[in-house]
């Protein structure tokens, strides 16, 4: 097994760093108050390619592999979990699905927008079916104009923003999971009303809100794949999607254990840094161990990804086990700060914040227990030994 990256990924991941400690750090803390991503700031993530990152080169983007996009993610969302996830979603389960699944036309005409001005989003969410995503009720009726949806979708990253969503409705009563069709609703479409914004505890500054469609009309050439295929196309954009999830927790869970290592050199109690002291070098130990192996997990998942291999148990695995991690690490981040990390002087209350919502999205962490159980029942587990 080679663990060395390429020259080319290794200069990816540190101009990511160099853009990441340069734009986004030095107002991380500002976007975390004013619960919004500046314009300029979004301006600079497009001129650098952050919105291109997964689409083919083809139409406009840099396509670069799922290693190169998890050590991006990492760096990114290391600066502010907020930006990091931003990226993310416009990426993997926006721009994503139109590449797996979308037509030449669809490609052709989505992914050069996408990668040059338009945001993407991900509508699968809805008020009454979380975990439970093939309960959804949102319809789509196919009419002499179209489809007509109606119904309503919650907890949409980058719904404020978005241009394009990707939409999952319900085009059949007759099956849970087969009566399920993604459909491409452009902003602005009639019928489309998108909510304010949710108030979060982590990733403010990161849009979430709340989509209606009454009567909205979506033209049969946005239809993504064929009807019926919708939850498919959601199953395996999610596997993608927690692989970029799974690097955001890394990156936040590094922040906590680089400004823990920071304060404890600097902070001096009894006479002595507490770092001397074997309580706070065995939390940072604990915390740099977990980080080691969730990136590790990480990095195999996005490796299995890019060799074409099936890669869905492992994106759950790393998921759970780094958003795990980035949690507990922006705990002992906390607690090594003592009463100064309970306040906002300190970016590790940020940081407890910002961890705790990677074991929420794109599958909670029972739903990636689910989906790790039952790759064992299966006896398909992947191996690369």
């Amino acid at each position: 097994m080679n663990f060395e990256f390429s020259e080319e990924q290794t200069m990816l991941r540190d101009a990511a760093r160099e853009f990441a400690d340069g734009e986004i750090a030095p107002i991380a803390r500002q976007i975390d108050e004013k619960s919004e991503i500046p314009d300029d700031l979004r301006k600079k993530l497009r001129e650098n390619s952050f919105f291109s990152l997964l689409i083919p080169r083809e139409y406009g983007g840099i396509e670069v592999d799922a290693v190169s996009y998890v050590l991006v993610m990492e760096e990114l969302s290391r600066a502010s979990a907020a930006v990091g996830i931003t990226v993310s979603v416009h990426n993997s389960v926006a721009a994503g699905p139109i590449r797996m699944f979308g037509s030449a036309a669809q490609k052709s005409k989505w992914l050069p927008l996408l990668s040059d001005k338009l945001l993407g989003a991900f509508a699968l969410t809805e008020p009454n079916s979380g975990s439970d995503s093939a309960a959804l009720t949102t319809r789509a009726v196919k009419t002499d104009k179209g489809y007509q949806l109606n119904g309503t979708k919650t907890f949409v990253t980058n719904g404020q923003k978005a241009d394009l969503f990707v939409m999952l409705a319900r085009t059949s009563q007759e099956s849970k999971h087969r009566g399920i069709t993604a459909f491409l609703v452009e902003r602005g479409s009639p019928g489309l009303g998108i909510g304010k914004t949710i108030e979060k505890m982590g990733i403010r500054g990161s849009d979430t809100t709340e989509l209606s469609l009454e009567n909205c009309i979506v033209p049969v050439e946005n239809r993504l794949w064929d009807e019926g295929h919708g939850f498919r196309v959601a199953m395996q954009t999610l596997d993608g999607g927690r692989i970029g999830v799974a690097a955001q927790a890394v990156g936040i869970a590094q922040a906590a254990l680089d400004a823990s290592v920071k304060y404890a050199r600097e902070r001096v109690q009894f006479g002595k840094p507490i770092a001397e002291f074997q309580a706070i070098q065995w939390m940072l130990a604990d915390m740099k161990a977990m980080i080691e192996a969730s990136r590790l997990l990480t990095l195999r998942a996005a490796w299995l990804k890019d060799a074409g291999l099936p890669h869905g148990p492992e994106a759950a695995i790393a998921k759970l086990t780094a958003s795990k991690s980035a949690r507990e690490c922006a705990d002992k981040a906390v607690q090594i700060h003592g009463g100064y990390g309970y306040t906002k002087e300190f970016a590790v209350e940020r940081y407890y914040r910002d961890a705790k919502v990677t074991e929420l999205y794109e599958g909670t962490s029972e739903i990636q227990r689910i989906v790790i159980a039952n790759s064992l029942f299966r006896g398909n587990t992947p191996t690369t030994s």
